[in-house]
């Protein structure tokens, strides 16, 4: 009998043993830590049989050992590893000051009805203008120099930390500042004891939104308007048809992108340590 021919309790039931053995399976595994890349293993496996097989040439793909083979290679040179460097700390730039100045703003308005009346529209408007799309004016401001891409990255990162930070301030339950205000806490106090801790889920989302748009946006700022970093590096490569130095930064991008996003969690973690959920 097809699963879409069951009730749905039963249905419900079937899928849930399903899990629960998938679960099982996945516990009896060593380094429980790792089973989290044991799809992305699987995808380079078959991207290296599909190589190898000669199902994809490697002029539009080459081979994961052929990147691998270039990444150490260049990282022998030192020119991937001065690469890195200066995309992370673009990137680490950007997000500080995006990241701070939208973390203000969602708590000034969060907190205070008057600073939102006077802002939120305006940020509003300004939201719904893609960033990326002011790459030209940008250009024309900046130049092609750093402020350009330290612009842009903060751009992106402003307002998903911006919204979820001011979503976070106002979903605060009003019975914990009642209860915190027949406790006898001050404004300082209660910020710092309800308001804050109760907010931080949402902050934390608003962080990890962010970040993915931290990369995304220095991706396309650094192939349009750059003289070094990775992005400069693929442009280069795809100037020579160097396949390989083009997917090897994508590749690196991408494992940079997850690095971040594992801080945020841990720092998560460490932040609420009462969210089972997280733990």
């Amino acid at each position: 009998m097809a699963i879409r021919e069951l009730g749905g309790g039963a249905r419900r039931r079937l899928v849930s043993r399903s899990d629960d053995t998938a679960n099982t399976f996945l516990a009896r595994l060593p380094f429980e830590g790792l089973q989290k890349w044991l799809v992305p293993i699987g995808l380079v496996l078959v991207w290296q049989a599909a190589c190898v097989f000669g199902f994809v040439s490697e002029t539009v793909l080459p081979r994961p050992t052929t990147v691998l083979k270039t990444a150490w290679d260049m990282t022998l040179t030192g020119e991937l590893p001065a690469g890195m460097a200066v995309s992370f700390l673009r990137a680490i730039a950007g997000f500080a000051v995006g990241g701070g100045i939208g973390f203000a703003f969602g708590l000034a308005n969060g907190m205070s009805s008057l600073s939102n009346r006077l802002s939120d529209t305006t940020l509003q408007m300004l939201r719904n203008v893609p960033h990326l799309a002011m790459i030209p004016l940008v250009i024309l401001w900046f130049g092609i120099g750093e402020g350009a891409k330290l612009f842009l990255v903060a751009l992106g990162v402003f307002f998903p930390v911006y919204l979820n930070t001011l979503h976070g301030i106002r979903s605060v339950d009003p019975l914990l500042i009642e209860m915190g205000k027949s406790y006898g806490m001050n404004t300082r106090t209660l910020f710092f004891r309800v308001i804050f801790p109760s907010a931080l889920p949402s902050i934390f989302v608003g962080i990890r939104f962010g970040l993915g748009i931290m990369w995304l946006t220095l991706i396309v700022a650094e192939t349009i308007a750059a003289q070094s970093g990775l992005g400069y590096m693929a442009m280069q490569a795809r100037e020579f048809m160097q396949t390989d130095i083009v997917v090897m930064a994508i590749v690196i991008y991408a494992l940079l992108g997850k690095l971040a996003d594992s801080i945020a969690t841990f720092s998560e973690r460490l932040c609420m340590p009462w969210r089972r959920e997280v733990q």
